[in-house]
């Protein structure tokens, strides 16, 4: 198995099956209370065609956000194999460090004079 084919998920398998089935019905169930919820203004009807509605759209969003969860997944595992998480090689063994940056000017002196306390100005409000 290469190394692509290791960090992708195979929808065959049951577990994954089974996984997205439940996720599917989650979106299902809870966009069918909600779309009942808000169909109750219409009355019984109206319930009735929210729940249809709700659970059609709950179903839509539950595959849009398990697609975009297995997405990032994927993301994640390209970004750790770049970097070595997962082949074992983090960081970077030749790396070369730039040389140390020189300023043409020269560092602050400490004196004597920095260091005092300013001579506090008169107070003109004093009498």
């Amino acid at each position: 198995m290469t190394e692509e084919k290791k960090n992708t998920v195979d929808e065959r398998d049951p577990q994954h099956r089974k996984h997205h089935l439940m996720h599917e019905a989650e979106g299902v169930a809870s966009g069918a209370v909600a779309g009942a919820v808000l169909g109750a203004v219409g009355g019984p009807p109206g319930i009735v065609a929210g729940a249809v509605i709700g659970a059609a759209m709950g179903a839509v969003t539950a595959q849009a956000l398990e697609n975009e969860a297995e997405r990032q997944a994927e993301r994640a595992n390209e970004l750790d194999e770049t970097i070595g998480v997962t082949s074992g090689e983090l960081g970077a063994p030749n790396l070369k460090h730039p040389p140390e940056a020189r300023s043409s000017r020269p560092p602050p002196q400490a004196t004597s004079a920095s260091t005092e306390a300013p001579e506090a100005e008169e107070d003109p409000f004093k009498t």
